[in-house]
């Protein structure tokens, strides 16, 4: 089921990936903008700025992974880790704002009579920066799942839109070096879906967590609880949370003699027994019924 992080040392892993990427995505903003500027290449100045809302993003997941590193107090008995789906939600955000300037960037390529100066150099970097791009995206969606951090798999979605952008680039170099001068137009009309389809199962994702979507499976955790010595039976099985963060509440049915005691202990070995099983589970509230 993989490794449940205690906040501190699951915020610290988040605060590392998110260091590592900001200078790459950095470095790979820089070099596309400023050799945008020096070629009159709209595709790769744009292409440019919009790797700096890669930079943008893991600014923003270190400012929620700060917030969301808190423990929890009076006023949020249940931590803050929901302000990381906040945060996950921004970034969705982030893609459609993507999406909206690649749509300025087709409009204006139809009225503004800009020739684009394509050299092997631009080639050379369009393809180092989509290697750098691709490199990012499978770290942090590697560490993402390992850590299970919807941010850093909501923002490696955000740097694979970045890739098909870099590739609609270099489709539009090639062809512009042929004489079609529209053809990166083209190009980015289709990848303008691609990036809309990434940005629309973010948001599913994070609303899945908002509206306390299901997040285990209700006969696998009865099987475990009915396994436990002295339980009859459980219904009412509820669960909410993140993939990383599960909160679990259940009726058990025990017999209606036991002493207060016993059945608590029934408890703690069902806690015990749920969390062993389900390590994302990080709360258990269990109901003792008489049966």
């Amino acid at each position: 089921m993989g490794t449940n992080f205690p906040v501190n040392a699951y915020a610290a892993q988040v605060r590392k990936v998110l260091i590592l990427t900001l200078v790459l995505n950095s470095a790979v903003a820089f070099a596309k903008v400023l050799y945008g500027y020096i070629t009159n290449s709209i595709a790769m100045t744009s292409d440019g700025f919009h790797s700096f809302f890669d930079g943008v993003s893991n600014i923003v997941g270190l400012i929620g992974i700060w917030i969301t590193s808190h423990p929890p107090d009076r006023e949020h008995p249940y931590g803050h880790r929901k302000f990381e789906t906040l945060f996950t939600i921004i970034i969705a955000v982030m893609i459609f704002l993507t999406c909206f300037q690649i749509i300025g960037k087709v409009y204006a390529s139809f009225f503004e009579d800009r020739r684009t100066i394509v050299t092997n150099v631009s080639f050379d970097i369009m393809v180092m920066t989509m290697v750098v791009n691709i490199l990012v995206m499978t770290y942090e969606s590697r560490k993402g799942r390992q850590l299970r951090s919807d941010f850093l798999v909501a923002d490696a979605m955000h740097t694979k839109s970045d890739i098909f952008i870099s590739g609609s680039v270099i489709a539009g170099l090639t062809f512009t070096k042929l004489g079609f001068y529209y053809a990166d137009t083209v190009v980015g009309i289709v990848i303008i879906f691609f990036i809309a389809r990434i940005g629309l199962r973010i948001l599913r994702n994070a609303s899945n967590i908002l509206v306390d979507t299901v997040c285990l499976d209700n006969s696998a955790i009865m099987n475990v609880v009915n396994n436990v010595d002295g339980v009859r039976g459980c219904h009412d099985i509820r669960t909410r949370g993140s993939v990383n963060s599960v909160y679990l509440d259940l009726h058990v049915l025990v017999d209606k003699n036991m002493p207060t005691e016993e059945a608590h202990n029934i408890a703690d070995n069902i806690e015990e027994r749920v969390m062993k099983e389900f390590p994302s589970v990080v709360d258990i509230v269990v109901h003792i019924e008489p049966d």
